[in-house]
């Protein structure tokens, strides 16, 4: 066995890797930039080397780095989790090199996995079915709009060096290949340094299913059963779960076999994922299953299979690279009960998912391990306190849930979805919570395409907060206003004086104060909430319609300083809410819901709106790979002006009305900061 494992990768995976290797007595050794110097994956493990500057060609991607702490800490062994080097045959090679053994696959396996095209080809050899499609190496305008014309429209335009849904576009129509066809380059050239892209059939209604393979260096190869994907948003995973719901005993026998037949083609050892589009009979398709790619890796949704097989594939991949066989054959591997696992985002659903960066001011998650009787794991890489960087994947951690069956298992989510709390930016969490009690979901009506079909149901407008929300807000407020008073009256030289009580307290009279919320909404209306305080230390409070509750509050024994539980009792009713506030910026979590509440001081002019008056800024840092318009252009609504590149993915800054270009602020190759003005237009109506 291994005695000292590198891992060349951070976050929520390194973290998992460290774990498992630990239990196993291996010692670790940790790689970081500068932007993870203080990282969870750098406390966990038992020795940590700086690789370089945050982003991540200057660190995660510098081989000569990686290598050279490996020589430095004695590693034998080097893992590379999943992205960044993980599918890098030349890694591979220089690992061995070196006389480090690569925790994945030979190079060669690598390689021919590598380039979507090149892997088809490959694939049809071996008689896996595949998509009707374009795998060619010519690449000229011409050439693909005529396949993509044979093909017959819609088609898939997919970067052949890459996956992640990065350089994956849809065209519908041969007018609009032109510009889905050069975006999906762009996108490709800059995520893998290759703009190639295939062109495939694009189905209906697929469903996304993938079969976990595992292949030792001794000849043996088995399926560790399958997992369905098929929840995605713009071709990415928001929703695994494990078996694959309604697909028969035989179906998942004949995609076992092909999987397996799949990784023997190309010689593979260690752990990979046999990536297929099933095109259900039940929604219009013939039933059969169609090859996709091989992920040469470990994927981000391997937790469900370890649930329901009861086996820890990091595990498996350390024994197999330090040569030994694969722990169970294909017989002694069995399926039970049903696991699900979501990913869980710094992203803002109600602003087109737009990443978020900044600091996590609050992170609770469920009870997990042992402590949630083995039905709740979360994987994370983060802390509270910890910062999302632009320089990364905004992952916050992965929710994974497992019961005896898929509705046992549907609860757990729910609850699990329920107790998970997130402050100080926006999260994915109650778009995760709508796709979990959406009565599709619970039917198990899974394709492709069902977050583009139930779009209204999982994102509705943003509603204007309840009255007992308001109240558990002002209420939080208050008491931590009292507290900071009654804290400052202890420091001075007459800390009992009655001018230091802070609660409200005039002679003969009991004064209301007002609070004033905003909530993000646009157009919402400033929520105005008056609460006088009682002499027996509750409150009055009058809400924004004029409604009277009688109310009182306190904050839970372990609560710190602008971070905890809120207990309140409004109009006899017990209510318990997370809370976390850092100046104006309060964030309530009650029933699964946040609450993001803007405290406004009357007092303060403030300034109009960044984004209002024709100004278009950045919705956050990135750098300009296209402006589409000069000044003087006259431009419509809706109309794409300029494209900024953040986390490897393309945002389009879209036109807010007609009108003509004013100024552009910026050209292509600059870096742009949050907020930075990027174009001015003068509106019609000016």
């Amino acid at each position: 066995m291994i005695d000292t494992l590198l891992i060349a990768n951070r976050g929520e995976i390194a973290c998992r890797i460290i774990r498992t290797a630990r239990r196993l007595g291996i010692r670790t050794v940790a790689v970081y930039s500068d932007a993870d110097a203080d990282a969870l994956h750098v406390a966990l493990a038992d020795e940590a080397v700086r690789i370089g500057a945050a982003p991540a060609r200057d660190s995660y991607l510098r081989m000569d780095a990686i290598l050279d702490a490996a020589a430095r800490t004695g590693a034998q062994a080097i893992h590379p989790g999943y992205g960044f080097l993980s599918e890098n045959a030349g890694f591979a090679e220089a690992c061995a090199a070196a006389g480090l053994i690569f925790v994945g696959p030979p190079a060669s396996a690598i390689r021919a996995m590598g380039g979507k095209s090149e892997a088809k080809a490959l694939m049809e050899t071996a008689g896996v079915p595949l998509v009707p499609g374009y795998h060619g190496a010519e690449q000229n305008s011409g050439v693909l709009a005529a396949e993509a014309a044979r093909i017959g429209f819609p088609v898939l335009i997919k970067a052949s060096a890459g996956g992640g849904g990065k350089g994956m576009k849809v065209a519908s129509s041969a007018e609009d290949l032109h510009e889905q066809l050069a975006s999906a380059k762009r996108e490709a050239q800059a995520a893998f340094g290759n703009d190639r892209v295939l062109i495939e059939k694009y189905l209906g209604r697929p469903r996304h299913v993938e079969i976990q393979v595992f292949a030792d260096g001794h000849g043996n190869c088995v399926y560790l059963f399958e997992r369905d994907c098929s929840i995605q948003r713009r071709h990415q995973k928001v929703v695994e779960e494990a078996p694959a719901p309604n697909l028969p005993l035989e179906l998942r026998q004949e995609m076992g076999a092909a999987a397996v037949a799949a990784a023997k083609a190309i010689g593979y050892v260690g752990a990979g994922t046999v990536e297929f589009l099933l095109d259900p009979v039940e929604t219009g398709g013939d039933g059969r299953f169609y090859f996709m790619e091989m992920n040469t890796r470990l994927q981000v949704e391997h937790p469900v299979t370890e649930y329901i097989t009861g086996q820890d594939l990091v595990e498996w991949q350390l024994r197999v690279a330090a040569g030994g066989t694969l722990p169970l054959s294909q017989d002694q591997l069995a399926v039970n009960g049903h696991a699900i696992e979501v990913r869980l985002y710094a992203e803002d659903p109600d602003k087109g998912f737009l990443p978020q960066t900044g600091t996590l001011a609050h992170l609770r998650f469920p009870e997990a391990g042992p402590a949630s009787g083995g039905h709740v794991r979360v994987d994370t890489g983060v802390r509270q306190g910890d910062a999302i960087s632009i320089h990364y994947d905004p992952m916050i951690a992965k929710l994974i849930v497992w019961d005896v069956d898929r509705p046992a298992a549907v609860r757990r989510l729910r609850q699990a979805l329920a107790a998970t709390e997130v402050g100080g930016l926006a999260a994915n969490i109650p778009f995760l919570a709508a796709i979990a009690g959406h009565p599709a979901f619970l039917a198990a009506d899974l394709d492709t395409r069902f977050i583009e079909r139930y779009q209204a149901d999982l994102l509705p407008p943003a509603a204007a907060p309840s009255g007992d929300t308001l109240t558990l807000a002002a209420l939080g407020v208050l008491l931590e206003r009292r507290a900071e008073t009654l804290a400052a009256a202890a420091r001075t030289n007459d800390p009992w004086s009655p001018w230091a009580t802070g609660d409200s307290w005039r002679l003969n009279d009991a004064v209301a104060e007002v609070l004033t919320f905003g909530d993000g909404r646009e157009g919402g209306e400033p929520q105005e909430v008056r609460a006088a305080r009682r002499r027996d230390g509750g409150f009055d409070v009058t809400l924004p319609g004029g409604e009277e509750v009688s109310a009182s509050a306190r904050f839970a024994p372990d609560t710190a300083h602008g971070d905890g539980r809120l207990v309140a009792e409004i109009g006899g009713q017990r209510l318990t809410a997370g809370w976390s506030r850092r100046g104006r910026e309060v964030d309530l979590f009650r029933a699964g819901r946040h609450h993001r509440l803007t405290l406004i001081d009357p007092l303060d002019v403030g300034v109009v709106d960044a984004g209002g008056g024709g100004r278009l800024v950045a919705p956050m840092p990135g750098k300009v790979i296209a402006v589409l318009v000069a000044a003087g252009d006259r431009v419509e609504k809706g109309q794409g002006l300029v494209v900024l590149e953040a986390m490897k993915m393309e945002h389009t800054i879209k036109a807010q009305g007609p009108g003509t270009v004013e100024a552009v602020r910026y050209a292509i190759g600059d870096q742009v900061p949050d907020g930075a003005e990027l174009i001015i237009v003068r509106g019609d109506e000016a």
